[in-house]
């Protein structure tokens, strides 16, 4: 299924941070304005001033919508759904839905990267779950399971099944995910979004060839992470 069938709006800030933009931006415009007439000196105000553009600039960033089209087939692809570092590699066993061995690739997702998500596969939605949970480091191996996290598995055209999960982090409070479970789902589409620091976890069939090698930089959307017909 190399064609997509629904396209993205095209939007250049993600929805998910309109609010957060808007009350932040307020803040930091009164504060500002706060100590620029409680101090009788300029520098204050400058520095003041200074940390609050880098401080927006960080957010804004953080709550960009790049619109990316994957240019190649996707019959047999796993696409990375997010940007960041891959921070795991390795076979493990997945306990929640499969209950059997499959091979891990997890993609940490820092401050400053852009926090959307994107579905990895085209397929349909077999299983949507949200856990409520701690808030360790998402770079920790307790966090995949101990977090607050959303599950969501795809089975491609061909019978694959692929588990996501969305897993928060220390500074994040929010997992939203778009997917319901029956709906078809494609590439090029958001499978949520997290806000702040946090990481997305992706489940594949032993044998799956891994395109990917750990602490390298994944482009969501655009960096293939596996093969499914590698043994086929």
């Amino acid at each position: 299924m190399g064609k997509r069938l629904r396209k993205l709006k095209k939007i250049r800030l993600h929805h998910e941070g309109k609010t957060t933009l808007f009350w932040s931006a307020i803040m930091l415009l009164v504060l500002n304005f706060a100590i620029l007439h409680i101090f009788e000196s300029r520098l204050p105000f400058d520095i003041c001033i200074t940390i609050s553009a880098i401080l927006y600039g960080i957010l804004l960033n953080f709550f960009q919508c790049p619109i990316r089209t994957f240019e190649s087939d996707t019959d047999g692809i796993v696409v990375a759904p997010a940007d960041g570092k891959v921070v795991v590699v390795e076979e493990t066993e997945e306990n929640e839905y499969f209950h059997d061995r499959r091979i891990m690739v997890s993609i940490f997702m820092s401050l400053f990267n852009v926090h959307a998500n994107w579905i990895p596969v085209d397929g349909t939605v077999k299983y949507v779950q949200h856990y409520d949970g701690n808030f360790h480091k998402a770079w920790l191996p307790k966090a995949s399971e101990e977090n607050e996290r959303c599950t969501v598995v795809i089975e491609t055209p061909d019978g694959t099944e692929i588990l996501a999960r969305q897993v928060a982090g220390a500074m994040a409070r929010r997992i939203v995910t778009y997917p319901t479970v029956g709906e078809e789902c494609f590439v090029d589409e958001h499978l949520g979004f997290i806000k702040f620091g946090s990481r997305v976890d992706l489940y594949l069939p032993l044998g799956t060839q891994v395109c990917v090698k750990l602490h390298q930089k994944t482009v969501g959307n655009e960096t293939i992470v596996a093969n499914l017909k590698s043994e086929q």
